[in-house]
């Protein structure tokens, strides 16, 4: 492996934290918007309802994943209901997401889908009790 490679390899866990706490924060911030109507919003759905539901999830799940603990449970759980939220809300209206404003449900679910399957990467509690991926990439033997 050449350097430059051996050096993305040895930021990989780091960026991957980077990713699962900018998807994080940008996701509660729907919650927030559902229950807190921050930032401003006209839409704030009674909480015991399916969307006050959705922002419970989305503001206890995306803070979960901020600091990194139970980062693949969590993450599962929030990909299903970014699945159920494009095929609810979106698809109804158009199938391709860029004709139904689905695009950021569909991204949520596939990067949250891809951290049940990456791990938290570096700086998450997750890995302070083994729970988390690896900080360093396993080396074939």
């Amino acid at each position: 492996m050449n350097s430059f490679e051996s050096r993305l390899t040895t930021l990989a866990p780091w960026f991957l934290a980077l990713l699962r706490v900018v998807a994080a924060l940008l996701f509660m911030s729907h919650g927030t918007m559902k229950l807190l109507g921050f930032p401003a919003s006209d839409f704030q759905p009674p909480l015991f309802s399916l969307f006050g539901l959705a922002g419970v999830l989305e503001i206890v799940g995306g803070l979960l994943l901020v600091i990194g603990l139970f980062t693949r449970p969590v993450a599962f759980i929030l990909s299903g209901q970014m699945a159920v939220a494009y095929f609810m809300a979106h698809a109804s209206q158009a199938f391709v997401p860029a004709q139904n404003g689905g695009e950021s449900a569909v991204l949520f679910c596939f990067i949250f889908l891809y951290l049940v399957f990456a791990g938290p990467g570096a700086a998450a509690i997750d890995n302070l009790h083994g729970s988390g991926a690896e900080l360093a990439p396993q080396r074939a033997r």
